[in-house]
């Protein structure tokens, strides 16, 4: 039974972190599937290119997810633009790189208001409108990381478990309401977010096989097909369900040393 809200003139589909990457190509496939789409990102510049290409539905709104303040704008600058919001995705993330005893405290912080606040703040903003029409879809990004810790990547790998488990919690209370929800957990992707925490991609392929690797459009659409089929937990690609799997399984004791052993943050340090 398809779980997505059709497509009308009055409800949109609002992304964050869609000035590039997962975000972006997420953008494109519900744009394609006749959502009008509202890009929220810091880069303003960015989002208004990709609305260009969008056509007159894609909407921009610059704000920077790590600020309270900026975030408690959005619901009335949606509400000013005319429209509800029938999809939320919570897809703006970051990453540090690096062990806890040598990691700078503010980037620390900052990624707990990107990567873990700004998706419940989201949230507990728009899913009761959605409650209350009776209809709608959120879909949160984590990451194949959800599953077990990630040494040299601490809270980026506990930010995104804490994804991982409010999202599956915040599904099944959902139950019945006409409301879903939704979490992809992808693994290693093509889209310069592992160079931005310091990994280039060419480092992290020398370290992760190459079967794993999946492009952006390709998560994106299978993130808003499971979205759309009422998957509770979407992992792109069958080598990451197994890796997945593997990580949520395996004994700690085992697989900690392993990781941190060949994890190029282990360097940082």
């Amino acid at each position: 039974m398809p779980t997505l809200p059709d497509p009308s003139s009055s409800g949109a589909a609002l992304i964050t972190g869609a000035s590039s990457g997962i975000g972006e190509e997420i953008a494109r496939e519900l744009a394609r599937r006749g959502y009008p789409v509202i890009l929220v990102a810091r880069r303003a510049d960015r989002l208004r290119s990709l609305a260009d290409s969008l056509g007159k539905d894609a909407y921009v709104i610059p704000v920077d997810l790590a600020s309270p303040a900026d975030r408690a704008t959005l619901p009335d600058q949606v509400a000013a633009l005319g429209l509800t919001v029938d999809i939320l995705v919570n897809n703006a993330g970051m990453s540090n790189l690096g062990g806890v005893a040598g990691v700078d405290v503010d980037a620390e912080l900052r990624l707990v208001e990107v990567d873990v606040a700004a998706v419940v703040d989201l949230c507990t903003r728009f899913v009761p409108g959605m409650v209350t029409r009776g209809g709608g879809a959120v879909l949160n990004v984590a990451s194949v990381g959800a599953f077990g810790p990630v040494p040299w990547q601490a809270s980026y790998g506990a930010a995104k478990a804490f994804v991982l488990s409010y999202t599956e919690a915040m599904s099944e209370e959902l139950k019945g309401t006409g409301v879903t929800a939704a979490v992809v957990c992808p693994g290693p992707v093509r889209t310069g977010f592992g160079e931005a925490a310091g990994i280039p991609d060419d480092e992290a392929e020398r370290m992760l096989p190459r079967f794993l690797w999946e492009q952006p459009d390709d998560v994106a659409k299978t993130a808003v097909d499971g979205l759309a089929r009422g998957r509770r937990v979407i992992v792109p690609g069958t080598p990451n369900r197994a890796a997945a799997m593997l990580n949520r399984l395996a004994p700690r004791w085992m697989l900690l040393p392993m990781l941190g052993r060949s994890h190029p943050g282990r360097k940082k340090t």
